[in-house]
């Protein structure tokens, strides 16, 4: 059985059982807070924009943040040593890995478009959300002019996919309108996997933060909300691929077209560096046996040299293909 939700105050841990990193009450002022947040976006707005074909498909990615990660953040078994040393292995994880070894990771969305359907899947953290991470309190940054810019405006999404619903997934669910939280993209029907709908309805937040409650709870009240099973289709050319372990009903997300493949991944990896070592679960997993098992299994289906492989968290290529290399794989980064 869940246990009942319970709500943290700001300032509460940020990282998990195996990370020491926390996050310090916030005594910034709404004007040096929106200046952190606008050197992040400078640093990241500074790449492009990222498209892809697949078939008659695009996939767009339009981010919303960038930052160094710590390994220790994301793994208790690797350090930025470790991860130095995994990179001098496998020289094709240079893009992805720092000079100190951090991870070079994202926050971005994915904008499908197969002509008739504009699936936005996973909307980042959002602008105005309490937050106990203070890189993502009451963010202000231009995510949704950067989506108009690349011509998908709110109100043209027919659909918003979240792989699942942690906080860096579901943030612009909704936007901050007169006090309250209301859809950000009005014409779309929001498509949930039942299964983590119903887990996270009734369990807290890994950092006791309210983000069921701001970013999917109004969804489902302003009747926007379809709850589906994890092999959902939505029109001819988009499936949700089962990926459980991160969290109990995590999808990915599968385009097909013109014999062309992609998958987003969401969660399932977080960094490529589970590419070349795919026994490396985070400590954010909810199951992290079934994750490895669920990673293993899907690596095995897509590493045939030619699915386009898009990280949800992949810094910049973001995107590649994946193919065997010594006790993993490699990804080999699209053009």
């Amino acid at each position: 059985m869940s246990s009942p939700r319970t709500l943290a105050p700001i300032g509460a841990p940020i990282g998990s059982a195996t990370s020491s990193v926390t996050a310090t009450r916030l005594e910034q002022t709404t004007g040096a807070r929106k200046c952190l947040c606008v050197e992040r976006y400078r640093r990241f707005m500074s790449d492009d924009v990222l498209t892809w074909r697949i078939g008659d498909v695009t996939v767009t990615s339009v981010p919303e943040s960038s930052d160094p990660t710590s390994p220790k953040f994301m793994f208790s078994s690797i350090d930025k040593v470790g991860v130095l040393e995994l990179r001098d292995q496998a020289p094709w994880l240079a893009p992805f890995v720092g000079e100190k070894g951090h991870l070079l990771q994202k926050i971005h969305c994915c904008v499908i478009d197969t002509g008739d359907e504009r699936i936005a899947v996973d909307t980042c953290v959002g602008n105005d959300k309490q937050r106990g991470n203070p890189l993502w309190h009451e963010q202000q940054g231009p995510f949704l002019d950067l989506l108009t810019e690349a011509g998908y405006p709110p109100d043209s999404i027919t659909h918003v996919v979240c792989t699942h619903l942690h906080v860096d997934h579901v943030g612009w669910n909704t936007r901050l309108v007169d006090g309250q939280w209301v859809p950000t993209f009005p014409n779309a029907e929001y498509v949930f996997v039942e299964a983590e709908f119903e887990h996270w309805s009734s369990t807290e937040d890994l950092f006791g933060d309210p983000v069921f409650e701001d970013s999917v709870a109004p969804i489902r009240e302003a009747g926007l909300a379809n709850l589906v099973s994890a092999d959902h289709s939505i029109g001819a050319v988009v499936s949700f691929e089962s990926t459980p372990g991160h969290t109990p009903g995590h999808v990915s997300i599968l385009i097909e077209s013109s014999d062309q493949r992609a998958i987003i991944t969401g969660d399932m990896a977080h960094s490529p560096i589970q590419i070349a070592q795919p026994d490396l679960s985070s400590s954010f997993d909810t199951d992290p046996e079934m994750a490895r098992s669920t990673r293993q299994e899907a690596f095995a289906r897509w590493a045939d040299g030619e699915t386009l492989i898009i990280g949800t968290h992949f810094g910049t290529p973001t995107a590649g293909t994946m193919r065997p290399e010594g006790d993993g794989y490699r990804l080999d980064a699209a053009q």
